[in-house]
């Protein structure tokens, strides 16, 4: 195996476009929000859903990786911390919730795409697997030119964002704010509103996986999720605020997305600059996915828990390129889902794998107290436990608002519970062919 000095590594300017890429790439899937909450709840929503289920999990992420700074991130927290068995929990859930995540892009840069070709939507299969390999080629080519081209798509991203924003503030006078409630709005709509908020801005554990690929990774952690984030919350604020002020139609909104908002602000071009953002954020969110999820796999087939091959890495770019591969084939396979039912199942089971890592937290916390924390939340046990409750909250909230919409988003939720379940039939087999990891299902 290469040695990991020989890695190159990304810089922090570069892991803040990587984070940005992984967690949002643009407001761009934000689009149906209005829809399900309304005038009067969507910006209230936008700006409570985050403190509650981002913050948290940003502040675990930040003490557990500066404890651990490694390649796997979450998924050797909470294997060190809760033993092999739990670990194998966390490295599956994200594992399959990852595939879920990633089929979502190739078809929104379709959507995307047909602002300028209306016929490519006739064709999205296969413009979906062109999409699925060519960003399966750049993460074979290694971190730093994922790095690369992330800061690049993300000035493409932001850029017709800030024009939309100057001209709407500028000539269009957009000045006041909808009063904000959430009295009205049904709760099947309200659990369809958070679900989309959720997925919209979760990820940033992900971003942990290669943490060895990263120079001085506690301090560039720390300063690039915290600017990442801030971006994020702002673009996603001012982008709904101008949607809302334009007097848009929702059904328009949700059928034509953004590009639609920049041709009432600013006529044709930037309705083609901001779908032209589009392409590139998928793409971009894309690669920078992919990038995290295909570690995992490796450093579980590095501790015996998949297959071996799965940890081979390529000779020159020293990038796991046969989980690479593995990865873009069950993605080719996911694209057929459609978009909500694939964001149900996605912040379902991504949520199963958060709550290990809140747990690890406070484990940790009794356990080994004195270990050295870079970043430490300034927060007792206690006030651990009160701040995973927030999060906890915000799921099941969600979780039940989906059981009570549609028979639709129903089998999705009851789809997403069996991919939970599957974890404790795969650990079986893994304990009958390979009885040895009994020993490792408790704290180590």
């Amino acid at each position: 195996m290469p040695s990991q000095l020989s890695l190159k590594k990304i810089r922090p300017i570069q892991l803040v476009a990587v984070i940005f890429f992984t967690v949002s790439g643009g407001p761009y899937g934000l689009e149906p929000l209005v829809s399900y909450a309304g005038q009067h709840s969507a910006l209230l929503i936008l700006l409570i859903t985050p403190l509650l289920w981002d913050v948290p999990a940003i502040f675990t992420v930040l003490e557990l990786n500066g404890m651990m700074p490694v390649t796997g991130g979450y998924y050797k927290w909470v294997k060190h911390t809760l033993g092999t068995r739990w670990g194998f929990y966390e490295g599956w859930w994200t594992w399959l919730y990852t595939f879920i995540d990633l089929a979502i892009y190739p078809g929104l840069f379709v959507v995307y795409a047909s602002f300028f070709f209306p016929w490519l939507m006739d064709y999205r299969i296969p413009i979906c697997l062109v999409f699925v390999w060519l960003s399966a080629l750049l993460n074979i080519l290694g971190i730093v030119p994922v790095g690369k081209t992330s800061l690049i798509l993300g000035a493409a991203v932001v850029t017709p964002f800030i024009i939309l924003f100057v001209l709407a503030f500028y000539h269009h006078s957009v000045t006041s704010i909808p009063s904000q409630t959430l009295k009205g709005v049904p709760f099947s709509s309200l659990g369809m509103a958070l679900y989309t908020v959720m997925w919209n801005c979760l990820g940033w554990d992900n971003v942990t996986t290669y943490a060895e690929e990263v120079e001085r990774p506690v301090k560039s952690y720390l300063y690039s999720t915290f600017t990442a984030f801030g971006l994020v919350i702002v673009l996603y604020f001012l982008i709904i605020l101008v949607s809302q002020q334009t007097g848009i139609d929702t059904g328009k909104l949700q059928e034509h997305a953004f590009p639609a908002v920049g041709e009432a602000i600013g006529g044709h071009w930037l309705g083609q600059l901001i779908a032209l953002a589009g392409m590139a954020s998928t793409f971009g969110i894309y690669a920078a996915v992919l990038l995290s999820v295909s570690r995992v796999p490796k450093v579980m087939a590095d501790d015996d828990l998949l297959p071996h091959f799965l940890n081979k890495q390529h000779k020159r770019f020293l990038s796991p390129y046969v989980s690479i591969i593995t990865c873009s084939l069950v993605v080719s396979l996911m694209v057929l889902w459609p978009f909500a039912d694939l964001l149900i199942i996605d912040v379902t089971v991504y949520g199963a794998g958060l709550s290990l890592e809140y747990i690890s937290l406070i484990k940790l916390r009794k356990v080994a107290p004195d270990a050295p924390r870079p970043f430490k939340i300034p927060l007792s046990i206690t006030g651990l436990y009160m701040m995973v409750l927030l999060p906890f909250v915000v799921y099941f909230v969600a979780l039940a608002g989906a059981f009570s919409s549609t028979e639709q988003a129903v089998w999705a939720a009851v789809f997403a519970i069996a991919v939970l379940a599957s974890a404790e039939l795969v650990w079986q087999l893994i304990l009958w062919k390979k009885p040895h990891h009994r020993k490792g299902t408790i704290f180590q």
